[in-house]
């Protein structure tokens, strides 16, 4: 048996799209397959191991990313780049997609500084952008299609060192302008795609969990399949459900 171990940053104050579902989508898969989850939270002023497989840094309100965004880029910042440098995982979802991007520009025009993980920088613009998203993935041999949902008035924009974790299909994305969503540098992913993301996304939580594995036993993983036929049929769902609001 395999432990993983996820650093679950700041789980108090970025926590509003249920992020704390893809914890536990984390914890079951694994159990399923016989490995085990240790989970350190980390909090405004609380040090992060070095050494955790995976990283998740969720969701909030511009508030909230404010609360965190200081403690995160000052105290936080250099073991994550030293992390993702040796091939851990980062999961940033919204907010925390943001501030894992050079910084967000809210709607009053203050600045909240990011930790430049990933090469995107995010400027809030004048209406928010809604609904149910569907995404077409292409990381390296998982081309899968995304589901989830977005709720954020950021327009974000990449720049070289990223490229985008997918492309729209049906949703705003990014920025409604360039059909991009999320991005990716190595094994840190963003994106604005919650409701949490991964209950939908089984073989997305997959390759998650097999990169973390891989950092956790320094060796190269096939994880075991599972039966998915629930967590299929409401990603399915999801879809069929955009299918048929374009076809009204």
């Amino acid at each position: 048996m395999t432990t993983v171990r996820i650093c679950h940053l700041y789980p108090d104050e970025l926590n509003i799209y249920a992020d704390r579902g893809n914890i536990a989508v984390f914890r079951q898969r694994l159990a399923w397959r016989g490995h085990g989850l240790e989970v350190i939270e980390a909090g405004i002023g609380a040090a992060i191991p070095h050494d955790a497989d995976l990283y998740y840094l969720g969701g909030g309100q511009d508030r909230d990313q404010m609360i965190v965004a200081d403690d995160l880029a000052s105290a936080k910042a250099d073991v994550l780049h030293r992390a993702v440098a040796g091939q851990a995982v980062l999961l940033a979802v919204c907010g925390g997609y943001q501030l894992a991007g050079h910084g967000y520009t809210g709607v009053d025009g203050t600045r909240m500084p990011g930790i430049g993980l990933l090469d995107a920088d995010t400027v809030a613009g004048p209406t928010r952008l809604i609904g149910d998203v569907v995404i077409s993935v292409e990381l390296p041999g998982a081309p899968i299609t995304v589901v989830g949902f977005e709720n954020h008035a950021g327009r974000t924009r990449l720049g070289p060192g990223s490229v985008p974790f997918g492309r729209v299909v049906h949703g705003h994305g990014n920025n409604d302008e360039d059909g991009s969503e999320g991005a990716v540098t190595g094994r840190a992913i963003g994106t604005y795609l919650h409701g949490p993301l991964l209950p939908k996304n089984p073989r997305l939580a997959d390759l998650l969990l097999g990169w973390a594995l891989e950092h956790a036993t320094d060796a190269p993983v096939e994880l075991a399949p599972l039966d998915d036929t629930l967590e299929q049929q409401a990603h399915d769902a999801a879809i069929a459900r955009v299918a048929n609001r374009g076809a009204a």
